[in-house]
């Protein structure tokens, strides 16, 4: 009973070995670049330039703020089988070393896309200035982290950016229709670089809702009476209502815009979230 015993052991292991040996028996292995993303303004860009050459996973929902990301096991799975982490290098990203020195992966790159410009807060990555230069720096690094499909990624961006800058035309051309300058606005700071990039009159900002003291809702308020504000944007990602109480205070519309693709239903692609928002802006002010 042994020696069949042993025998048959013998042969289930030589089985074994020969069904992992012979070529088309073994799982298959993808060759595609494995690139994680912490925001979805990288990983839609990272989509258009990488194609089929790369696997793109994002961490952060897109209706989330990324200061207030908790990393979840899956997250730290993500990077722990990837070959590229790119992110923003934003004060609200501080997760991202914890997350990296827990995925514990010798070869992943790290690579921070750190816009860099005349900014009011953070360059922000809706206005197509910043979307093109973002484009640049994101190629860069899948180029050099996938050498061999270098010359693809340069085309792919050279592409997309073409297609940015037709957006921005496009929407230049239909905002020129109406006098912008004269629309007098309150806006979440988060907002303030994209809101000066259409073109309305920014009279203030302010932050998320628990830096809104009664004090400073008042002076809001009073600065907004006193030069004629008719308009109230907030932002999705950092407290959707933190401006209602103002805009309620002045008896002015009051709008919420996205920062990210996939902030809104239907608008997954930066194309899609911009026209969102202008559309969201023409509507309120017409």
């Amino acid at each position: 009973m042994k020696k069949v015993s042993i025998f048959a052991i013998g042969i289930l292991l030589l089985g074994l070995f020969l069904s992992s040996s012979v070529p088309g028996c073994s799982p298959p292995q993808s060759s595609k670049l494995k690139v994680v993303s912490s925001t979805s303004l990288i990983a839609q860009i990272v989509k258009e330039v990488g194609g089929d050459r790369v696997e793109v996973v994002n961490i952060i929902p897109p209706a989330q703020c990324p200061g207030h990301f908790d990393i979840k096991p899956s997250d730290i799975q993500k990077l722990s089988d990837a070959d590229l982490f790119l992110l923003h290098g934003w004060q609200g990203e501080m997760f991202s070393q914890e997350l990296i020195d827990s995925a514990n992966n010798p070869d992943l790159e790290v690579v921070k896309i750190d816009i860099k410009g005349s900014c009011i807060i953070e360059c922000n990555w809706m206005t197509p200035p910043v979307q093109l230069e973002a484009t640049e720096m994101i190629a860069s690094a899948l180029a050099e982290a996938d050498k061999e499909d270098s010359s693809f990624y340069q085309k792919q961006a050279k592409a997309y950016k073409d297609k940015i800058q037709a957006k921005a035309d496009e929407i230049k051309a239909k905002l020129s229709e109406v006098d912008l300058s004269k629309v007098k606005v309150l806006c979440a700071d988060m907002q303030a670089d994209f809101i000066k990039w259409v073109g309305l009159n920014i009279v203030s900002t302010y932050g998320r809702p628990d830096s809104l003291t009664p004090q400073v809702v008042r002076e809001l308020v009073d600065r907004g009476k006193e030069a004629g504000v008719s308009l109230v944007i907030d932002n999705l990602q950092s407290g959707k209502d933190a401006g209602k109480a103002i805009a309620e205070e002045l008896g002015c519309k009051r709008v919420i815009l996205s920062n990210f693709p996939g902030g809104f239903e239907g608008t997954e692609t930066w194309e899609k979230a911009i026209e969102r928002n202008i559309e969201i802006i023409l509507n309120a002010i017409k």
